[in-house]
């Protein structure tokens, strides 16, 4: 259940009047027939070759490569989000996971793109009464409302995908009911089909990604959180994992059918609310609680939570955070091969030097076969990614990964990035680890980040801060993976706890 406001008023919040200038399409209905969303969705790239073209002729005048390049990636930028705002449902998704581009703004520019974004959940349309009820009839049966003591016709909150009713389920329990949009499923698939045609676009923000495979990644996310019954299974195993948990609250699923999904309602103060408006212990300790969350999730439970953007958390009255929306969740690989991926790149990047960087990135698939990469270079590039790591306690903050994005998305050919890439498998991962510290940034969380790694992933903790390193061996990269000792470290760990 992807919880946010509704009929929050355009102007508000930290945009201010400003943030008229990206706002998507006021219209609260989406475009549904195939035709038109294409053609929506085609306006990007054939705008995109336009300013491209514009940019030959800027570069002609004496405008250097640089700025006419930066140029096309803001306009590019701005007509993405406002397409995407405009289809909303399955777009508006992807907008949330481009979320982070607007981090590499200029300031002035910030404000509008982060209320622009933020409005392309709370924009979803909404559906009517008699809509609803079709949609419950469908999935539940034509006598769906004997299972209900209560049911609000009116939309309590809006998902992505969907949207939420508060109801009193038959035995008593408030619930939430999440209905996905009629005709949502054929609507996501067509979009999906066209944001792969375009999926070279993204090389405008990530030039060194393997952009087809993540793109693809993302489709085959997106696609999961149509499943409802699968959504429902992966939170009730949240729920058996944080039961009696004294910091985290995961609402129990009640019922599911089709695309019907009935959890236990949970009320409380909007993760939002806090950024905008909580003190600086507030934010703290929320931001604390939500590295807890993921970290515990990974460590103690071999679960990863793939979406922690702000809509989906709420605090409730007695100071726990509410977790909420699991469609986009999975398991911890079954093997230790990607927990031995973590402690190789910690390993190289905290404690060892660019010929262990180099065989960490080749061995797991972060640099293309035979590509040459100045590891020297992109050891001194990372190492101030992980400064909060470093440190006994650091302050996150969006100027702070503005520094970060903005030194990891620079178009210039020196730049070391864009000789890496991202595997695909690694896309879920991403998402959940990008989104929580955009979160965090937000909050302006300040914490001892490292020893909340230490509690959770003790075997990570002891790769980022190595006893006296370890030795350099240039022939590392096709050495066989050693996931025994791996496994003995993460099983000493949890036994320890």
């Amino acid at each position: 259940m992807s919880i946010s406001r509704v009929g929050r008023p355009p102007d508000e919040g930290r945009g201010g009047r400003g943030s008229r200038r990206f706002l998507p399409s006021s219209s609260d209905k989406p475009p549904v027939h195939k035709a038109v969303r294409g053609a929506k969705l085609a306006t990007i790239p054939v705008a995109f070759a336009g300013r491209r073209a514009a940019g030959l002729g800027k570069r002609a005048l004496g405008r250097s490569a640089e700025e006419v390049n930066r140029d096309i990636q803001l306009r590019t930028a701005q007509h993405m989000f406002e397409v995407l705002g405009e289809l909303k449902g399955c777009a508006a998704k992807l907008g949330q996971l481009l979320a982070i581009y607007e981090l590499a703004l200029p300031p002035d520019l910030a404000a509008p793109y982060r209320a622009a974004l933020s409005l392309l959940q709370d924009s979803a349309p909404t559906m009517l009464p008699r809509t609803v009820h079709l949609a419950m009839a469908e999935s539940m049966g034509a006598g769906w409302r004997s299972e209900f003591l209560e049911f609000d016709d009116r939309r309590a909150a809006a998902a992505s995908l969907g949207q939420v009713h508060r109801g009193v389920w038959h035995d008593g329990t408030p619930v939430a009911v999440k209905v996905m949009y009629p005709g949502g499923r054929a609507a996501v698939a067509a979009d999906l089909e066209h944001l792969r045609r375009i999926s070279y676009l993204a090389g405008v923000f990530l030039p060194g990604a393997d952009v087809k495979s993540v793109i693809e990644a993302i489709c085959v996310c997106i696609s999961a959180e149509l499943d409802y019954p699968a959504e429902a299974e992966f939170q009730q195993r949240f729920v058996d994992a944080y039961a009696g948990d004294p910091d985290i609250h995961v609402p129990r699923v009640v019922e599911v059918r089709g695309d019907v999904l009935i959890t236990e309602w949970v009320s409380g103060t909007p993760l939002s609310h806090v950024i905008e408006w909580g003190t600086k212990t507030e934010r703290d300790r929320v931001g604390m609680l939500m590295i807890r969350f993921i970290t515990s999730a990974w460590g103690r439970h071999g679960l990863l939570y793939a979406d922690p953007h702000p809509g989906n958390f709420r605090i409730l009255p007695d100071g726990r955070l509410g977790v909420f929306d699991f469609g986009a969740c999975s398991t911890w690989p079954p093997d230790d091969s990607f927990e031995q991926l973590g402690i190789d790149c910690c390993e190289a990047i905290f404690g060892g030097g660019p010929a262990d960087l180099e065989a960490a990135i080749r061995r797991y698939g972060f640099v293309e076969p035979g590509r040459p990469i100045d590891c020297a270079a992109l050891l001194a590039a990372v190492t101030p990614i992980g400064e909060p790591l470093h440190q006994p306690t650091f302050r996150l903050s969006n100027r702070w990964l503005r520094k970060q994005v903005l030194r990891t998305t620079n178009p210039t050919l020196t730049n070391v990035f864009r000789e890496v890439t991202m595997p695909a498998y690694f896309t879920p991962f991403a998402r959940s680890l990008l989104t929580l510290v955009g979160v965090l940034c937000q909050l302006e969380t300040e914490g001892a980040f490292l020893e909340e790694v230490r509690r959770w992933l003790p075997t990570y903790a002891e790769a980022i801060s190595p006893r006296g390193g370890r030795p350099t061996d240039t022939n590392a990269g096709d050495a066989p993976i050693d996931l025994g000792a791996a496994r003995r470290r993460r099983d000493a760990g949890r036994t320890a706890r």
